[in-house]
């Protein structure tokens, strides 16, 4: 009994020491993974699962681990784990991340079942926007596929080399390959080395043509993803957030990523600065330069992102100076991962995301952003480019349609490889022409709110429409691939329409002036609500014309230079106030003091005609003995413009 009762103790402590001992290395592994250091998060994890210890909240992280490392066939695994046994503990991200891993392995039907789970569960959410049934996106990749040839790049080796940027006659690129020191440091995310920028001449066939940065922009931490201007003399780039050349984490232990500008003489990288709107609580990263070099992008995880990275813009002033970061939009942006951006001299931005509907990982996409427009359609430039793994860091040669792309599929030599390619045929993308414009009364010229403007094309076939604004202003984009029709209508008034033929897609303002459709204005009509003036108040007590109402008034004089023919009877009111007999008279007053303005102002008086109605013809409850404020009785004193035969 004793024996057994001691055993049972013994056994006790045993379980006990275990759990602490599991427990501390949990605690280990969340550090890492806080960290983001999810190579030694990984090996943690992993014993102890191995071990029999499991939970949703380890099944997460380690499938997350494998996720960020791009490690897809390890994650899809964990993340089967994770929705077969902890369901209910299972949040729509990880949905969204188990089917991008199963599309990386090529099971895309049970990858869109997983989707309409996101889909679901999400509300508004543009991963499950972009994913719908009735859309075959398999199909449009197709459509897109096979026009590019890929090839070798000769500087390949078995690290890790991405995001080639031009420069000179050359490139620049990231490697982390071995550079012969004793000591080397680690990048504890894939336990890595460290990121460093390498410069070469892509004509030459020799290895010692691959140079390695200097130390006045190389660091012992990472330097990555470059851009250069065209003269070779500024460059901007990304590295570990820096501070006395030891790296700077967050409060939660993460190290940042920022974007440094550089002054290049002579070889030498000079006035080396981050730029203004860094931050120690998120990154900003990878950078790219519009044509004109007067905007840098750039990606961000910073306040007013849609996803885990999302594409900003910003401008670079004359004086070296930046604007205001501007995120790119709901278009391009998702909820997931939009990344490493490049602009080619046409304006197309391709980009990596894996929040598009894709083949796998990280895709490439392209869109039209000529004219500032940030809303045409995206379209992934499919295989082989693409492939069921991370593709990213895309540059492109417009003029000899040539260009490099990085990717980690299984064909490479090392971790990450950068690929030659030449475009054999073009990408359609849309051709977004923004159009501008007011409508207003082409009488009075008031703004007309709530008129339609409808895009027609050369088929008669409504593209869109939208309405005008509380200033009567409307926006709309439209394909200059193609001519089009802009119409505006609004009840009441004869439609008027432009033609925007074919064009270079220069933005256009289109202002349109209606007229009335006079068989809507008939004889007892008021025109100060056809015309839609605001009231001709008068003070109390008062009979001459008020400034404002001096400018609704020469609206109903432009109305009847216009129309010859029109003849007016002023009808003017007063509010109960004041004895009947005398509202009557200063009706009348008002009623005079309107149609002498207007025969002064050249209207013949035989075509206008004045009656007084005094407090006859209140258009309120603010009769004689009524509690009213001044603003309710002001209503009432007004003068209305009578359509006469």
């Amino acid at each position: 009994m004793i024996k057994k009762l001691h055993l049972a103790v013994l056994l006790i402590v045993a379980f006990f020491a275990s759990s602490v001992a599991q427990e501390k290395t949990l605690e280990r592994a969340n550090n890492k993974y806080e960290e983001y250091s999810f190579s030694p998060a990984i090996d943690i994890y992993k014993k102890v699962l191995d071990k029999g210890f499991v939970s949703a909240d380890l099944l997460k992280k380690l499938g997350n681990s494998y996720y960020f490392n791009a490690d897809y066939k390890e994650a899809s695994e964990v993340y089967k784990k994770l929705v077969a046994n902890y369901e209910a503990e299972v949040t729509s991200d990880y949905y969204f991340r188990y089917a991008q891993t199963l599309r990386s392995l090529g099971e895309y039907e049970t990858a869109d079942k997983l989707m309409v789970k996101f889909a679901e569960m999400t509300a508004g959410d543009k991963r499950a926007n972009n994913f719908n049934l009735d859309r075959d996106y398999r199909k449009e990749i197709l459509e897109n596929s096979g026009r590019y040839t890929v090839g070798p790049f000769e500087y390949n080796t078995v690290y890790s080399e991405f995001a080639p940027t031009y420069y000179k006659e050359g490139l620049l690129f990231s490697s982390d390959r071995d550079t012969g020191n004793l000591a080397r440091y680690r990048h504890t995310w894939n336990a890595k080395d460290f990121l460093d920028l390498y410069k070469t001449n892509v004509d030459s066939t020799s290895m010692n043509a691959v140079v390695k940065l200097d130390k006045s922009i190389n660091t012992r931490f990472h330097e990555s993803s470059t851009v250069a201007t065209k003269d070779g003399e500024t460059i901007y780039f990304t590295r570990n957030n820096l501070v006395d050349g030891k790296t700077k984490k967050d409060e939660i232990g993460v190290t940042r990523l920022k974007i440094f500008r550089a002054q290049i003489e002579n070889g030498i990288f000079t006035q080396i600065e981050e730029l203004p709107f860094n931050s120690d609580t998120y990154s900003v990263a990878n950078p790219a330069l519009s044509p004109d070099e007067k905007t840098l992008f750039f990606a961000s995880d910073m306040p007013g992102s849609l996803g885990e990275s999302d594409l900003f813009k910003v401008a670079i002033n004359e004086d070296g100076t930046f604007g205001t970061p501007e995120n790119l939009g709901s278009t391009i942006n998702t909820e997931a991962r939009e990344t490493f951006p490049f602009v080619t001299s046409e304006e197309v931005l391709y980009f990596s995301s894996d929040g598009h509907p894709g083949l796998g990982g990280l895709d490439i996409f392209a869109t039209n952003i000529k004219n500032n427009t940030y809303s045409g359609i995206v379209k992934n430039v499919g295989e082989p480019i693409n492939s069921k793994v991370d593709d990213f860091t895309f540059i492109f040669n417009e003029k000899d349609k040539t260009g490099y792309f990085a990717s980690n599929r299984e064909t490479g030599l090392g971790n990450d490889d950068i690929y030659s390619f030449v475009e054999n045929k073009p990408l359609k993308l849309d051709c977004q022409q923004l159009i501008t414009g007011t409508v207003r009364d082409k009488i009075s010229n008031q703004v007309l709110v709530g008129a339609t403007i409808k895009i027609i094309d050369e088929q008669n076939a409504e593209i869109s429409e939208t309405l005008t604004d509380s200033n009567g202003n409307y926006k709309v984009i439209i394909d200059c691939n193609k001519g089009n029709f802009v119409r505006a209508l609004i009840d009441g008034y004869i439609p008027a329409e432009e033609y925007m033929g074919a064009s270079d897609g220069e933005p256009q303002i289109i202002d349109f002036y209606l007229e009335r459709d006079t068989v809507t204005a008939g004889f007892g009509d008021d025109l100060a609500k056809l015309l839609q003036l605001s009231t001709i108040y008068f003070d109390l007590n008062k009979y001459n014309i008020r400034p404002d109402a001096e400018v609704e008034i020469q609206k109903v004089i432009a109305a009847m230079e216009k129309y010859p023919s029109l003849k007016l009877k002023v009808n003017s009111h007063t509010d109960s106030r004041g004895k009947d007999a005398y509202n009557l008279w200063l009706s009348q007053k008002r009623a005079e003091s309107t149609v002498g303005y207007m025969v002064a102002k050249g209207i013949a008086s035989d075509r206008l005609e004045g009656e007084g109605f005094g407090e006859t013809k209140l258009i309120n409850r603010c009769a004689n003995g009524v509690n009213c404020t001044a603003k309710e009785h002001e209503l009432n004193r007004r003068s209305e413009f009578i359509i006469m035969e």
